[in-house]
């Protein structure tokens, strides 16, 4: 039986899937990071100090102070293509799409900045998705990223009388999938190397401390895929925590200091790999690769490599299809 004329677009139904990352600046220009750093640090879910309080502080002095410095980061690693983040991350849902067929609706949104999340969701429901899987590229849990980029989404689906179902991408710090990808890209990585490193640093973003004690779940999550990534590679890892802000007491070691250390200590030799990173990003390729080397040669170190993550590499695309597919059992 056809629908009356005047009866709303009849859509064939599909499923879709959401690749979430944290967000990038627009451009790397002073503007473009304090637009960007006033949303993310403006989340309760990043900085959890009453608003009455952090918000003069931010307005005041932050925001007219470190975007300058942070847009000089992002320039130097910023592309032709735009930021690596975005690039990657656009890459990484090209190359889903291409694995899962028509069949799926695959595409990528950012936490903060553009494409935001709520355009995303709008058009995948415009699209006839009546399922979609949201899936933060987070491989350890935290509250600040996985957790405030499901809020965002949830957030969308308030404002929709009809719903689409939906489901999350849970964390996979510990999946053989995730481990073994891992392996495979950091044993290709060194294999192109023209040094053997004596040490191999594992860094993950840093949290402040008191986000363990109140119960999120990522330093341990952290500190068991390094653990089992160890185990895998068959030699022991050295796990450091990076990007601390702020006079908090953060997850130790930090990164800095355990690259000036090794240096001083002897060691020559070192790669540097970022297994909390699903795509590379400022964190990686100037905090770790520029700033990170510069550290450790400067501590007397002499070869330093930094080894990229996953990406949209084979090994990576292999994992991601393999949790994609199991989460969307039943569905397709």
């Amino acid at each position: 039986m056809k629908p009356d004329a005047d009866h709303p677009p009849i859509l064939k139904p599909r499923i879709g899937v959401l690749l979430i990352n944290l967000g990038t600046p627009a451009a790397p220009t002073t503007k473009a990071v304090r637009d960007y750093l006033g949303e993310f640090l403006s989340d309760k879910r990043v900085v959890e100090i009453p608003a009455i309080v952090w918000q003069p502080l931010l307005r005041g002095v932050i925001l007219n102070t470190r975007p300058q410095k942070s847009a000089a980061a992002y320039a130097e690693v910023w592309t032709d293509q735009g930021s690596p983040l975005a690039v990657y991350s656009r890459r990484q849902a090209e190359a889903l799409k291409a694995r899962l067929g028509d069949a799926v609706l695959v595409d990528y949104a950012m936490r903060y900045g553009q494409p935001s999340i709520e355009l995303r969701i709008k058009a995948m429901k415009e699209a006839g998705c009546d399922r979609i899987l949201l899936a933060p590229l987070y491989p350890q849990y935290s509250g600040a990223t996985t957790g405030t980029a499901n809020d965002k989404a949830f957030e969308v689906l308030q404002a929709m009388r009809w719903q689409p179902a939906i489901r999350t991408l849970p964390a996979y710090h510990d999946d053989p999938a995730h481990i073994d990808a891992l392996k495979r890209n950091i044993e290709h990585a060194i294999a192109s190397l023209d040094f053997e490193p004596q040490e191999i640093v594992t860094s993950f973003h840093g949290m402040p401390l008191r986000t363990l004690h109140l119960g999120d779940p990522y330093h341990c999550q952290c500190r068991k895929t390094a653990r089992l990534l160890s185990e895998a590679m068959g030699r022991e890892l050295v796990v450091s925590f990076q990007s601390r802000f702020g006079r908090a007491k953060w997850l130790e070691p930090a990164t800095d200091a355990t690259l000036e250390a090794l240096g001083k200590k002897g060691v020559k030799r070192i790669a540097v790999v970022a297994p909390g990173f699903s795509v590379d990003c400022l964190e990686t390729l100037e905090e770790l690769a520029i700033q990170g080397r510069e550290q450790f040669e400067h501590a007397g170190g002499e070869k330093f490599a930094y080894l990229p993550c996953l990406n949209a590499s084979g090994e990576g695309m292999d994992m991601l299809e393999t949790l994609v597919r199991r989460e969307l059992g039943g569905w397709i």
